[in-house]
């Protein structure tokens, strides 16, 4: 499937609620990504920490085109969205 303008947004407007959660863990650093399809569009809300004592963050944002595409490319190849009607 060809991840189009049209496409990206069909997928996004009929997965709402679609939820994913990733882990990232490395010697000296945590993080956790938790993916949101709401409203039409993917949101990402990361948290994580590193060696440093004052190094705890979290951060809320918008995934951009480029990782709306990676996002739906994996999870596509994986099965796991409702893909019924997108050609």
């Amino acid at each position: 499937m060809r991840l189009t303008a049209s496409v990206r947004q069909q997928l996004l407007d009929q997965n709402e609620g679609f939820t994913r959660t990733t882990h990232d863990r490395q010697k000296n650093f945590t993080e956790d990504i938790k993916y949101t399809i709401t409203g039409g569009e993917l949101h990402m809300r990361r948290t994580g920490k590193s060696s440093w004592a004052d190094s705890r963050f979290e951060e809320n944002s918008i995934a951009d085109v480029e990782q709306t595409r990676r996002f739906l490319r994996k999870y596509l190849d994986y099965g796991d969205l409702n893909t019924a009607g997108i050609e």
